[in-house]
Order: structure tokens, then sequence, then C-alpha cells
């Protein structure tokens, strides 16, 4: 909690240090910061820190050190990418209000700032040998949903809104059977990928564009997309691109962000089958998945991912409030026969449609499927995962 307080609290002075240096007032500044952060989840929060701060004499290499110092031993995260663009709001903004001139001191912070924090990102570690050997549960989750599915409850009405799902990498529309069967048995209309296994390579994408525009087109109404893992990856595209069409994303055990530098046990395998790195066939296209799109988000990741690093598999909650991460438990190959997950699509669904929270449409007895998030209070912006 503290270290993450420090954080916002070292950014903030190391923005109003920029802003008096660029030749506006303190006023000015704090004007501008409270303005950019008026969007933010935690907003008051944030208000009241730009109110208290003041803009002394404080080394600005010093400060900016600090911030970086605090974000490297806080560790890789996503979160980052609300300091970057929060940063980049506030360079446009005093462009706006002084010259080119007094804008370059900013510009080249906000440079170096996106440098250093990519450098932090890349650090994240593949997953641990642990948990690539707790992937052979996915036998136990595969085989136990025969007899688990009848149990699961089903209360709530999908009314016939369009569901389009996304397999994972290597797997076909066989992959994603139990997520379509239960929303389907909840009303929502659900569509299959029909593009065979997914090898993740950007050639699947105009075909995919025409099935949206189909669906779309049909029901006169924007479509919800879920992707695991590979999967996700493309509806994240189809939401960057056509956000006038989907009405949300929800991504199962996805990378959403940083592929290009992330670590995986199963890179040899995946270059195999391409024959090249993904950093070399699919330059352009991973890196559609850098920004966010606006529609609402609700990532799904475990910890105990054996294949993929769950950091890279969670969104920036801090950016919107319409972005949620939620954690259950269980083995990436196994999330598309989850139990937990099947529950948290249908509620994230159901939610985002109605404009409530996932919380309000989740029953007390289902929380109990993933107590480390809904045993949570308020989530705070100074609260740490």
């Amino acid at each position: 909690m503290k270290d993450k307080l420090n954080l916002y609290q070292a950014f903030i002075k190391l923005t109003t240090a920029i802003g008096v240096r660029s030749s506006l007032s303190e006023k000015a500044v704090k004007k501008i910061l409270i303005e950019n952060f008026r969007t933010h989840p935690d907003s008051e929060e944030l208000v009241t820190l730009v109110k208290k701060v003041s803009a002394d004499d404080d080394d600005l290499n010093f400060l900016f050190n600090e911030c970086i110092r605090i974000c490297d031993e806080l560790g890789p995260s996503r979160e980052y990418f609300t300091l970057i663009t929060l940063l980049e709001n506030i360079t446009e903004d005093l462009s706006e209000r002084k010259g080119t001139k007094e804008t370059v001191l900013v510009q080249n912070v906000l440079e170096q700032f996106r440098q250093e924090i990519a450098l932090i990102n890349q650090k994240i570690p593949k997953p641990p040998l642990f948990n690539m050997l707790l992937e052979s549960r996915s036998l136990v989750e595969w085989t136990s949903i025969y007899a688990i599915y009848p149990f699961i409850p089903i209360r709530i009405k999908g009314d016939g809104r369009p569901v389009l799902l996304i397999p994972p990498y290597l797997g076909d529309d066989y992959s994603t059977s139990f997520v379509r069967r239960y929303l389907t048995s909840l009303g929502f209309k659900t569509y299959k990928w029909e593009q065979g296994f997914n090898l993740v390579k950007s050639h699947y994408i105009p075909r995919l564009e025409e099935k949206l525009d189909d669906i779309f087109r049909t029901h006169g109404e924007k479509v919800n997309i879920v992707g695991w893992s590979g999967g996700g990856i493309f509806a994240k595209i189809m939401a960057n691109r056509h956000p006038q069409q989907v009405e949300q994303i929800i991504t199962i055990g996805s990378p959403v962000w940083g592929v290009m530098d992330m670590k995986t046990p199963v890179s040899g395998v995946l270059e195999f089958f391409r024959g090249k790195s993904l950093k070399e066939r699919n330059k352009r296209f991973i890196e559609e998945l850098e920004p966010i799109p606006n529609v609402p988000i609700t990532c799904i990741y475990t910890k105990t991912d054996g294949l993929l690093p769950w950091k890279h598999c969670m969104e920036a909650e801090s950016f919107r409030d319409d972005i949620k991460n939620i954690e259950v438990y269980g083995s990436h190959s196994g999330l598309g026969a989850n139990v937990s997950v099947l529950l948290i699509t249908a509620n994230a669904l159901s939610a985002n449609i109605k404009g409530k929270t996932i919380s309000d449409t989740t029953t007390n007895i289902e929380r109990i499927l993933y107590p480390f998030y809904w045993n949570k209070k308020k989530r705070s912006l100074f609260f740490l995962n």
C-alpha cells in the first residue's frame, strides 16, 4: 500500500516540477493534472495528492530517478500504462498552452520514461517449472467438467445477445465448446470461430473481420467477443480496430500486452509450428495489442498458469473503471473447462451489458470459488495485488 502511494506522490511531484520548468505557474500545472485525473478510477484520491504537492527546488533528475526507482522496486506491471498515458496527455496540454520550445523538456522526459518502463516490464519471468508441472491438472479439469456441468446454475438471461468465441493457440472450436454451451443455455446467441486450428497468425484477421461485420449486421447491435489464450489476442485487436461493432471483450488466460518480450516455456513449440518466431512474423500485428480499446474489458487469469506469465494476462485496471482483472484457480490448458471461468464469463457479459459491476451479478455462493478476489474490500488506488 505504502509503495503505490509513494509512486503516485513521486509521479505527481515529477509532473508538477516539469510543468513549472516549462514556464507554467504551479496553479496552472495543478489544474492540468486535475483535469487529466478526472477520468481516473481513483480520481478523488489523486486530486487530494495534487492539491498537497508543492513545486519546490528538487532536482528534476532526482525526481525522475525516484519515480523510476519505485517502479523498479514494485516490479513489472501493466499499470504503468496509465502513468505513460497521463504523461502523454500532460505533454499535449502543455503544447496547447505553451509553444513547442517550452514542451521540449516534458517530451524528453516522456520518451525517457517510456524507455525505462519498457526495460522494467521486460523483467517478467517465464512461468516456474512447478507451474508447468501443474498443467497436468487440465486432464482432471476436462474430464470432471462432464460431471460438474449439470450443476452449474442457469440464472442469467442472455436475451439473444451475440457472442463470438475465439479458441486458444492450437485449439479449434471444440476448445470453446463448454463455454459456448453454457452461454447458449443462458440465452446468448453464440458464434464459432470457424477457421480451424488457431495458429495466431495475422492472415486470420480478414475473415474474422468479415464474421464480426456479419454478426453485427444480423443482430443490429454490437458483438461481445470472448477469447481464450491466443484467441484473446484477436479479441483485443478486433476491439481496437472496430470499437463501433464490439460491445466488450473477455479474455481468458490471454497475453494482452508485452507479447514481443514475453517469455514462455513453449516458445520452441510456437516457433516450430510457425517456422519463425512470433516477433519475426507478426511484429505489426502484435504491436496492435498495446493500445487499450475503448470498450469494457474483463481479463480472467490464473497465477498458476504454466504456459504464459500471468502478468501479461492482466490489463491496466487503473486506466478506466470498466477494465477488470479476475483471478481464478486452475491450469492454463484447463481454463476452457473451468467452472469459475464459465460463471465469470457469463457474469461479466451480463454486468457490462447492463452497466453493473460483476460483483452485482454474482451470487454469494459463487464467490467461494474465488476467495482471493471476492473477499477484497472496495479496491483502492493504494491497494497492491
